[in-house]
């Protein structure tokens, strides 16, 4: 584990990865609270769409802002910025879900100042983890921050699960509160030498060369054009129709609680392959796992017993976390530093822009057409995706970086 020794001898990387693991716990807590909380309140499943697109569209507007900003200011402190907004909202969630008087607008738009905070987190933190450890330590880390969210997303998802269905949903989502205000004060204390910019000055001119830099890489585009259709199928199933499923056949809130759990379970595996299995055509193979994803939403669709759809989801999450990590080290490879947090606030902004779509529409579409049919159908389309992208050759041969060998003639790791 000498590899994964040196990712972990940054200061600044276990702040990291600690602010990273408590803010996700609360977050599996919040995947199960969330959903239940509307229907808690006689919500149906158009309105637990609602409530998802609502924390989602904010995400979507923000994105670019976000980019410019984490490229301009301390990504750390952005991030710890966004926290604290992150907490306000969902503590203000919490109270009125607690007090009973929690109304589904009321709880749209506190999700939608959390999707605020997102919008300028998310292009920050990506920005960030380069920072914390050298070149040659980066895809260890990229694993090792999966693993370590990955491990609180099971225990959060496995607590929320309980958590829900024997105190409610009001207590879910203030324990969610609690550990955004938690990472914000470690990501505070991080110590990140200042990143170098480019001479652009204006916020036009840094979008638009974050621009140039997403649009020149047919590779990234493609798979970002591929994955607004999946993240929108994939939250659509997975948000609102899981939840809904649990709720009327299978026994509640400690049901759905298990099967993200057990999707959790699986991405900390995948993780923990990541950290030695590194291999040469990275998007080849990340993209070749994420066709068996669409075993959970068949299981779903029938649905089957929940052991059954935990196999699915431990395996949906195996496969999930195998691009993940590709994915990050692709982009930390090809993509300039000083130009990563815009990049990655262009493909975020295609990959979740129709992602709120997607949960508007689930509800509706179950109800005209069957949610069996329509998970089905989301099944189907994922597998198509997957081998369209794959056509593309970029995709097919972009190669991981062979690292350079040190003076004594071990490469360097």
């Amino acid at each position: 584990m000498r590899l994964a020794a040196g990712a972990l001898a940054s200061r600044n990387f276990r702040l990291l990865l600690a602010s990273n693991v408590v803010s996700t716990f609360g977050t599996g807590v919040a995947l199960v609270a969330i959903p239940f909380a509307v229907l808690s309140i006689g919500g149906s499943a158009a309105d637990v769409g609602y409530v998802t697109a609502a924390a989602m569209l904010p995400v979507i507007v923000f994105l670019l802002l976000g980019g410019v900003i984490a490229d301009r200011l301390p990504r750390q402190q952005v991030v710890a910025g966004a926290n604290v907004l992150q907490a306000l909202a969902q503590a203000g969630s919490a109270a009125l879900v607690l007090t009973g008087r929690a109304q589904v607008w009321e709880l749209m738009a506190l999700a939608a100042v959390r999707g605020i905070g997102m919008g300028f987190y998310f292009p920050a933190v990506t920005g960030l983890l380069p920072q914390t450890v050298p070149e040659p330590h980066r895809p260890q880390a990229n694993a090792l921050a999966r693993i370590g969210q990955n491990t609180a997303l099971i225990t959060g998802s496995a607590l929320g699960g309980v958590l829900v269905g024997v105190a409610g949903p009001g207590w879910g989502l203030a324990l969610d509160a609690a550990g955004f205000a938690a990472a914000a004060l470690l990501r505070i204390g991080m110590r990140v030498p200042a990143q170098p910019r480019g001479q652009g000055s204006r916020m036009l001119h840094e979008l638009r060369e974050g621009w140039q830099e997403f649009a020149s890489r047919r590779w990234l585009w493609a798979i970002v054009l591929e994955f607004s259709l999946l993240v929108a199928v994939w939250d659509g199933s997975t948000e609102v129709l899981g939840p809904v499923v649990a709720h009327d056949q299978l026994g509640g809130a400690h049901s759905w609680g298990i099967v993200l759990a057990a999707q959790s379970a699986g991405a900390v595996l995948g993780g923990l392959a990541m950290i030695r299995f590194r291999p040469r055509r990275l998007l080849l193979i990340g993209s070749l796992c994420t066709a068996p994803t669409s075993a959970l939403l068949f299981t779903l669709a029938v649905p089957l017993a929940v052991p059954v759809l935990a196999v699915a989801a431990f395996a949906a999450g195996v496969c999930i976390e195998v691009f993940e990590v590709n994915w990050a080290t692709a982009m930390q490879q090809e993509i300039p530093p000083a130009a990563l947090s815009r990049v990655s606030s262009y493909d975020a902004l295609g990959s979740w822009g129709l992602a709120p779509v997607g949960t508007v529409l689930a509800g509706p579409l179950a109800l005209a057409l069957g949610t069996r049919a329509v998970l089905a159908a989301a099944g189907v389309l994922i597998v198509l995706l997957t081998a369209a992208v794959l056509c593309v050759p970029e995709v097919r041969q972009l190669r991981r970086r062979v690292p350079a060998a040190s003076p004594g003639g071990e490469r360097v790791h």
